[in-house]
This record gives structure tokens, C-alpha cells and sequence, in this order.
């Protein structure tokens, strides 16, 4: 495939947002990771966070060879993934893994949603891309199931958090595929 056979129109704004989600979800690690590192549940999430930092890894890759510009956003998702993350995990491991699942949730379905557009416009073309954000779907549907069995449902107020969370997570998509 080369660069000028793909539909930029189509491909600019999922990996831009692509990559600017799993930026986010590093920096939401992150903030676990400071809180709950050295607790029980700190090599579950530094697992977790070993992926996303492997998401970002081959999105940083995409992003240069497709030569999509980032969102310009990334300095906020820096602050507010990190909060976030710190925040949930205030709440005790319970608040950090409803965070999990509420992002991951929210995630694999706007990846679900990129799978179609791709396979609508062309499979065989876009097979590439389509080989990642499926497997990088995987990892997040993993991770939102590693939430549900880590008693994200027991979190304070865990249906009010989920979606405000997820509700969150559609601006934040909406906001990094235009800006």
C-alpha cells in the first residue's frame, strides 16, 4: 500500500485519535501506577500498562508512516489521563479498575466502530491497520474483563463513575479526531 492509494480523509483522523487514546491511556496508568504501584494490584496494572505502551509504541510508528499530524490535544490528555488514573485510584483498587473498564469499554467499541469504516471502504487495502486495531481491541477487551475481575462493580458510585468516564471518553474522541 502506498501512502497516496490510501483515503486520508478516512485514515488521518483514526490514527490520529488512535494514537492520541492510547497516549491517554498510558498517562491513566500512570496515575494507578503512582497510587497503587506498590500494592497488590500494582503488577496487574503495570501489566496492563505494558501494553498500552506497546499500543502507543506501534501508533507513534503509523503516525510517521502514514504522516498524520497528532491531535494538538496531547498536552491536555497528558494532565487529565493522569489525573484521572491517580484520581479513580484514590478510591482505592476498586475506583482504578472501574476506570479500566468504563476507558476499555469505551475503547474497544469505538475500535469496533473504526473495524467496519475500514472493511466498508477496503479489507484487502487497509489490512494492516485493520491486523492492529483488532489486536489492540483484544488487549482492551482483556483489560476490561482484568477490571471486572479485580471488583471494578465495587467501586463507590461505580455506574455514576463508568459514565461519566464514558461520556468523557466521547468528547475526548470526538475533540482528538478534529483537532
Amino acid at each position: 500500500m502506498t501512502l497516496n492509494s490510501v483515503d486520508k480523509a478516512v485514515i488521518d483522523p483514526i490514527i490520529r485519535v488512535d494514537h492520541a487514546g492510547e497516549y491517554g491511556a498510558n498517562r491513566i496508568y500512570a496515575g494507578q501506577m503512582a497510587v497503587l504501584g506498590r500494592t497488590t494490584v500494582g503488577p496487574v496494572i503495570q501489566q496492563m500498562w505494558d501494553q498500552e505502551k506497546e499500543h502507543l509504541k506501534k501508533f507513534n510508528e503509523l503516525m510517521i508512516a502514514y504522516r498524520v499530524r497528532p491531535t494538538i490535544l496531547l498536552p491536555f490528555w497528558n494532565i487529565v489521563g493522569f489525573v484521572l488514573g491517580a484520581s479513580t485510584a484514590l478510591l482505592g483498587k476498586e475506583g482504578a479498575m472501574a476506570c479500566t473498564v468504563a476507558v476499555e469499554e469505551s475503547i474497544s467499541e469505538h475500535y469496533n466502530n473504526q473495524i467496519r469504516t475500514l472493511v466498508e471502504l477496503d479489507p484487502e487495502k487497509y489490512e494492516e491497520l485493520l491486523q492492529v486495531i483488532k489486536k489492540f481491541r483484544d488487549d482492551e477487551l482483556e483489560h476490561h474483563d482484568t477490571g471486572l475481575e479485580y471488583d471494578a462493580e465495587l467501586a463507590p458510585a461505580y455506574s455514576l463513575l463508568k459514565n461519566v468516564i464514558q461520556i468523557g471518553c466521547k468528547a475526548a474522541v470526538c475533540l482528538s479526531q478534529r483537532i
